[in-house]
């Protein structure tokens, strides 16, 4: 699904230039569930915004589901942002004066598709949101505003899902639930690449890269030894019962 080689993203900042990536090589097939972590300025989210089609490189190969990213104009990239990508942020980016329910129906306005609201009511049904569909971003809970975010993401059927440190602002046990809907979703075939600054949100994934100064570190298969070792280290976010690589994963209420 996705190939990159010697992808960089350089910033000018005065008189210096600040390689924010700086000449990555990476491989994605369709369905894996892929975390991307590392510290602050380590590149992860500029990656992120490169390969969810936000951004251009300043130099290097983008090759996405076979279509050269970096020779596509504004109007393909948007197409491909809407048609196949959906992407969650950690602020959730909601319309504070809509309805969940037309929150969510966005993605289906510009990408002019019909019957967008019974759509949108699906969607919320598939995080368990449906009974809120009504009320304001205002009159929901962090843990239900970035459901609605994960709706508005899905609405449209999307082959991959971008999620940006979609737990930072969210305690544990709501940390745990939207853990589980990206589970969810990965087992029924969607591509998820996760970036986060946390380890053990990190090892939730099939596969981990690391990240520092704008390169790749690491890039490893997460087994259960990882994964027990971070979840030794912090409890937060274990891993619902049975949902280890490969199985199903519990369901999300």
């Amino acid at each position: 699904m996705i190939r990159v080689h010697q992808l960089s993203r350089h910033y000018r900042m005065g008189s210096s230039i600040v390689r924010a990536l700086d000449g990555v090589d990476l491989a994605i097939r369709g369905g894996e569930f892929v975390s991307i972590t590392g510290a602050s300025g380590s590149g992860k989210s500029t990656l992120m915004h490169l390969l969810g089609c936000l951004d251009r490189p300043t130099s290097g190969l983008y090759e996405f589901n076979g279509r050269l990213v970096h020779k596509l104009s504004d109007r393909q990239l948007a197409a491909i942002r809407n048609r196949t990508i959906g992407f969650v942020f950690q602020t959730f980016n909601l319309i504070n004066r809509t309805s969940a329910l037309d929150n969510v129906t966005v993605p289906l306005i510009y990408g002019r598709k019909g019957n967008t609201r019974a759509a949108a009511m699906e969607a919320l049904r598939r995080v368990g949101l449906a009974e809120r569909a009504r009320h304001k971003p205002s009159e929901l809970s962090g843990g239900e505003r970035q459901r609605v975010a994960i709706a508005r993401a899905i609405v449209n059927n999307p082959q991959i899902i971008f999620a940006d440190e979609p737990t930072g602002n969210l305690d544990s046990r709501t940390g745990r639930q939207i853990l589980e809907i990206f589970h969810t979703l990965h087992a029924a075939g969607v591509t998820i690449i996760l970036v986060t600054h946390e380890m053990d949100v990190a090892v939730q994934a099939q596969r981990l890269i690391r990240m520092k100064d704008g390169k790749i570190l690491e890039d490893r298969v997460v087994d259960d030894a990882l994964r027990g070792e971070m979840e030794a280290a912090d409890e937060r976010f274990r891993l619902p019962q049975g949902a280890g690589v490969g199985s199903t994963p519990a369901r999300s209420g």
